[in-house]
């Protein structure tokens, strides 16, 4: 469901006898409020310089970016839950374990390449962050007893991205949807009615601020298929998917995969593709292209992204 504005909500799905975490704050109505601003440190940017030999100076070379990590102060506040001391006191308890377990994340910890998901509302734009809940400290302090205890808890980000919370989708199909033209009888002087679109089939904008991941799906029947992002990259697959069949190919950096029904496939990828690591959307206007041969005309692909930003 939609956040209010200034909260923040952590989720994670069950494993096994692990549960899944719903987890909101950030807000006093939901009783964790944030004592300061969410603090967010960007990682420190691993130089490639090296030194030029036998002169002064240095050969610049490919540098690479740390994640992002969240530190949120947290007020666990159950002062009004109680008419007692020892109500409160309990309550407070209670409520600081609550927290404890959404942010111990063990039935994603123990997932590997599996992250969680961090999202929250900020001046009215819903964003989230991928990663995994780290430390989570409660301080000693008297005032527990009275109901009210400060934690200190932190997220580790998988980049130092945030994306948009709502999912975007197009639909491609491997032939055009028909233009039906003009229907007779004619009749002089010729005018066209009816509803028009200026948007070519396959073409998309991706907002934010920096370049995102697509998410591509092919559907068959269709031989060879090849993902195409006009005049940036194509990806193709030497298989050929029957009706029925998909295969999905992921190169979020959580996922990095190619499953066709579910089976790894990512052998099947040609030589001439480029690496998944580089299947990134620029910010604008583009154009995607759904190549293969199906005589069937059935086959399509969806491609679902959600756009990205330098910060909230």
């Amino acid at each position: 469901m939609p956040l209010a504005e200034g909260e923040w909500n952590l989720q994670y799905a069950a494993n096994g006898i692990h549960p899944a975490a719903n987890f909101t704050f950030g807000t006093i109505a939901s009783g964790y409020y944030l004592l300061e601003p969410v603090e967010i440190a960007y990682g420190d940017m691993d130089a490639g310089d090296v030194a030029m030999p036998r002169e002064d100076g240095i050969r610049l070379g490919q540098d690479w970016k740390g994640p992002a990590t969240l530190t949120f102060e947290v007020g666990v506040d159950t002062v009004d839950d109680a008419p007692t001391a020892v109500g409160r006191h309990g309550a407070n308890l209670d409520a600081v374990s609550v927290m404890l377990q959404a942010w111990d994340g063990e039935a994603v910890r123990r997932r590997f390449g599996t992250p969680a998901v961090l999202r929250t509302m900020q001046a009215g734009r819903a964003r989230r962050f991928f990663g995994r809940p780290r430390k989570c400290a409660p301080a000693g302090s008297r005032l527990t007893r009275q109901g009210y205890t400060p934690v200190v808890a932190t997220f580790a980000c998988l980049d130092d991205t945030a994306y948009d919370d709502g999912e975007q989708t197009i639909r491609i199909d491997i032939i055009p949807a028909p233009h039906r033209g003009l229907v007779g009888p004619l009749t002089t002087p010729l005018s066209m009615t009816g509803a028009g679109s200026s948007k070519v089939p396959g073409e998309v904008l991706i907002r934010g601020s920096k370049p995102t991941w697509p998410v591509i799906t092919i559907f068959g029947p269709i031989a060879k298929p090849a993902c195409e992002l006009v005049g940036r990259w194509k990806v193709s697959l030497d298989l050929n998917l029957a009706a029925g069949e998909r295969v999905v190919i992921d190169p979020r950096p959580w996922a990095r995969t190619v499953l066709r029904n579910g089976a790894n496939v990512a052998g099947k990828v040609t030589r001439d593709s480029p690496v998944l690591a580089n299947l990134r959307l620029p910010v604008g206007r583009q154009d995607f292209i759904l190549r293969g041969s199906d005589p069937t005309g059935m086959a399509y692909m969806t491609v679902a992204w959600r756009d990205a930003y330098a910060y909230m």
